[in-house]
């Protein structure tokens, strides 16, 4: 039986082969066959990866004799040796796995070099001060992956070794100290581990492989992954390649370098490069490189090359790539290219420029942006005429601003953010280690590193506010303090940077909501010419129905009338509602009845012409009075204070308090999720929702005859029983009838109700009949599905489900399309068995999740509702969800 391949070399694959070969490796492979100046070498499958858990972290058999088969026709190309002291060949051991995860797994440099081809590299460059630099480097680099010290250790030992030397940075040590450092690291792994660096260089490549494989779980890819939705099971390729060095002197250099500005998607050369550097000093951000501009200076001919390079590369892949280089004595070569990471901003213009351009069609440009990053793309920006304390200044590295309390490591970010409180990252730099504290802070601050390193690709990525490179702030992390501007900033204080120009402020400032910019606004055009489900706002305002329909809404799903009770102003009002009888109560009502008037009005004011789906009032009216424990201890206070006649004087607020107490005590419920709220309220005390609906038809009449298109839908919640929709359809047809009349002119209205309970979903054939439309609250069905209170499950146990994989997401994010979404899609058939012109959609905080949003267009529904600010998002992902469907469809037939 023949041995299964592992191994391809770059002239095998090519860009078709992605799954088997990472999106690196297959890149590699491509360009190989194009022609571009890449330096020769061979890819370990992502199957080999896979293979390498199932074996409980074992090469599978085989892999160790390809690999051998593999060095010794690299060796035949490059006309080297692997381990030899005369012209020694050297690799690069680098992860690629089918999904860009930049900087989450790990990377060997000058793996080959040992004590004596060092000597043999020296001799035959020339230059024994690079020779020993890229040992040492090979040395750190092994010594933190492959066996697991710790970087900081490294680190120590470096500016211990720098100090005696005098040298301000790595650049300056000379040859005698990077030979110390070499032998200081070699002692260190010996001393943390027990074992000693290997000097067989087939034996360094050997556990390389391993330790890459590995790296695909290490926790900070674990972490990404999470985060970006990448299957644990898709593993990661591994591509070796015979090094080129850029650290041989004044006439090397490498780079990073964007075919579009990654920040604005402006089609010009972005990046950074530095001289007599290897790769890793980009991207980890240990020196602050300077900008790609400069290459034209230093290397002309380099540079022009690069320009053509960089357009042949975009026009094949159709895409801003992200191309990391080398120059070896005035030579270039390309060691990697893939699809950059960008900021929704540079998503949009990118995609439309890409169309305007004729490489992508107007669906692949939908494609191609993530929906969750539009949320990124309506950035916050500081309003510039309030006061502004400016201490520091550095590189604009991803759009945006932020305030928050100071962080210094990752773990503290997270911590503190658990708080409710907005988190700023302070760091020297980051790293791939820190990628938690990034997820869980609103924005970066780093002192050291450019505008390609990792802080700011990932900040980009995620559509974070980032400012790097910010050499004017020192931090000490010892002491967690920051000195900025001559003043010290303690952990825990307030600072807000700005992404967009660089600059880091003082304490914190006021945000300014965004607008959509003439591309966005081109490519939401594009996607609601293709998808289907209608997309709604919840909106309880105004201003945030405004809001919605600058943003693009086509009506509002949900308009929450609590909200609407709860101002300081009103709330003395809904009280009087809840806990007075007779006259009083009457008054209350008629008070009501008022405002909720004027309420609808300017809300259909602001939605000339499209539909207002109003819930009638939902939560328990415990909600509404003050809290027990608190007017307890008022009523203690009082009875403590209080005698002769300041008693005589305090009785009538005794009175009061004695009264609110008995009502909260009455109202009170062991479940208030399960007792009196929704529609079961309406049962009890009809009269509040008589006002509502007659607040309702009143505004309706009085916009009407203002000359404004209203188009009410009443929405009653929480039913479960037939006879109940029946009960307040009848309640809501007579109202419409005395204050609407017959007349021509009578605004239409519409009667459905929100599927929150199962029993709704499981009898919404019978509830159908009294219904026009079904709108799921898909917040309280999948609590009552799943037997959750949402509270409950997030801060105890469901972190714990969805790291020992018994959930795959979050269901209250993430609509669980097997339970609750079983009971939709059969409500849906059902409901719409007995009335087929029965709209539906759902209206809780899944209308703005892309997987959500997917199911719902799967589903039948006809639309979604979600916040505001989440329509431009939601807009994208029923265009691309009805784009998949399509492809589908195509796909079968």
């Amino acid at each position: 039986m023949s041995l299964r391949k592992w191994i391809y070399a770059f002239e095998e694959g090519d860009a078709s082969m992605k799954p088997l070969l990472g999106g690196k490796g297959a890149n590699l492979a491509d360009m190989t066959r194009a022609g571009l100046p890449v330096p020769p070498g061979f890819t370990i499958t992502t199957d080999a990866c896979r293979a390498f858990y199932e074996k409980g972290e074992k090469l599978p058999d085989g892999l160790p004799e390809q690999l051998r088969t593999a060095v010794a026709e690299l060796e035949r190309r490059t006309g080297r040796a692997f381990g030899g002291i005369d012209r020694p060949l050297l690799v690069s051991v680098r992860s690629g796995a089918v999904t860009s995860m930049p900087g989450m797994m790990d990377t060997i440099l000058n793996v080959g070099l040992n004590d004596e081809t060092v000597e043999g590299l020296a001799a035959e460059t020339g230059n024994p001060r690079f020779a020993r630099d890229c040992y040492r480097r090979l040395i750190e680099m092994f010594g933190n992956v492959v066996f697991g010290v710790d970087a900081r250790a490294f680190e120590r030992v470096k500016e211990e070794t720098k100090s005696r030397y005098r040298a301000r940075g790595d650049v300056d040590l000379p040859e005698d100290g990077l030979k110390e450092l070499a032998q200081r690291y070699r002692a260190l792994i010996l001393e943390k581990t027990g074992r000693d660096f290997p000097q067989n260089a087939h034996e360094q490549l050997l556990l390389a492989v391993e330790a890459v494989f590995r790296s695909w779980n290490n926790p900070r890819a674990i972490v990404y992954r999470k985060a970006h939705r990448i299957p644990d099971d898709q593993g990661t390729a591994v591509n070796i390649q015979a090094m080129v060095f850029g650290n041989l002197g004044d006439d090397s250099g490498t780079g990073v370098v964007f075919t579009r500005d990654p920040s604005t998607g402006l089609r010009a050369l972005f990046g950074e490069y530095l001289p007599n550097a290897q790769g890793e000093d980009v991207v980890a951000g240990i020196r602050t490189p300077m900008p790609i501009a400069r290459l034209k200076t230093d290397f002309p001919d380099v540079y022009a090359q690069l320009v053509r390079l960089a357009e042949q590369l975009e026009r094949r892949y159709r895409d801003m790539q992200d191309v990391e280089f080398t120059v070896e004595r005035g030579r270039l070569y390309l060691l990697q290219t893939r699809s950059g990471k960008r900021t929704a901003r540079a998503a949009v213009r990118i995609a439309a420029d890409l169309v305007r351009e004729g490489l992508i069609s107007k669906e692949e440009a939908l494609m191609r942006i993530e929906p969750s990053h539009l949320d990124g793309l309506l950035h916050r920006s500081i309003d510039e005429n309030g006061p502004l304390d400016v201490v520091a200044e550095g590189l604009p590295a991803s759009p945006g601003a932020a305030s928050g309390r100071i962080a210094f490591d990752a773990d503290t970010a997270v911590e503190r953010s658990k708080t409710g409180e907005p988190v700023l990252l302070v760091r020297p730099e980051t790293t791939p280690d820190d990628i938690h504290g990034v997820i869980a802070a609103e924005g970066v601050l780093t002192t050291r590193g450019g505008m390609t390193s990792h802080a700011a690709v990932v900040a980009r990525g995620m559509g974070k506010p980032c400012v790097c490179g910010c050499e004017s702030v020192r931090i000490d992390e010892r002491e967690r303090v920051l000195v900025a501007g001559g003043r010290i900033f303690r952990e825990g204080d307030w600072l807000s940077i700005d992404g967009s120009t660089g600059r880091v402020i003082a304490g914190r400032v006021s945000l300014k909501e965004p607008e959509l910019s003439e591309e966005l606004e081109l490519l939401l055009s594009w996607a609601d010419e293709v998808k289907r489900l209608s997309v709604r706002a919840n909106a309880d305002t105004p201003e945030d129905a405004a809001r919605a329909r600058r943003f693009g809404a086509e009506g509002i799903g949900l308009c929450r009338t609590e909200h609407m009770f709860l101002s300081p102003e009103r709330l003395p009002v809904v009280r009087s509602m809840i806990l007075d009888e007779g006259k009083r109560r009457e008054e209350a009502l008629a008070r009501l009845l008022e405002l909720q008037q004027s309420d609808f009005e300017a809300i259909f004011e602001a939605m000339d012409g499209l539909p207002v789906t109003v819930r009638l009032l939902d939560p328990p009216l415990h909600e509404f009075l003050p809290d027990l424990e608190t007017l307890l201890l008022r009523r203690q206070r009082l009875d403590f204070t209080a005698d002769g006649a300041d008693g005589a004087d305090a009785e009538p607020e005794r009175e009061e308090l004695d009264r609110l107490i008995r009502a909260v005590r009455q109202h009170r419920e062991s479940n208030p999720m399960l007792g009196l709220r929704g529609c079961r309220l309406g049962v009890v005390r009809p009269d509040i929702y008589e006002m509502q609906v007659r607040a309702i038809f009143r505004a309706a009449k009085a916009c009407s005859a203002r000359g404004v298109d209203v188009r009410p839908e009443i929405m009653v919640p929480l039913v479960g029983i037939p006879g109940e929709l029946r009960f307040f359809r009848e309640m809501i047809d007579r109202i419409a009838g005395e204050e609407l009349g017959e007349s021509r002119g009578r605004p239409p209205y519409r009667v459905g109700t929100m599927i929150e309970v199962p029993r709704a979903a499981l009898v919404a054939d019978a509830i159908a009949e009294y219904a026009d439309f079904f709108s799921f609250g898909t917040n309280d069905l999948t609590q009552m599905t799943f037997g959750f209170s949402r509270d409950d499950a997030e801060n105890k146990f469901l972190g714990a489900y969805l790291e020992r994989g018994l959930l795959t997401d979050n269901p209250f994010q993430t609509l669980d399309a097997d339970g609750v979404g079983r009971l939709v899609r059969f409500a849906v058939e059902r409901g719409k068995a007995v009335r087929p012109d029965l709209k539906t959609s759902i209206c809780g905080e899944h209308g703005g999740d892309p997987n959500s949003i997917r199911f719902c267009h799967n589903a039948g529904l006809d639309a979604v509702s979600c916040s505001p600010y989440r329509v431009p998002l939601a807009r994208v992902a029923a265009a691309q969800a009805a784009i998949e469907a399509g492809r589908k469809v195509e796909t079968k037939s």
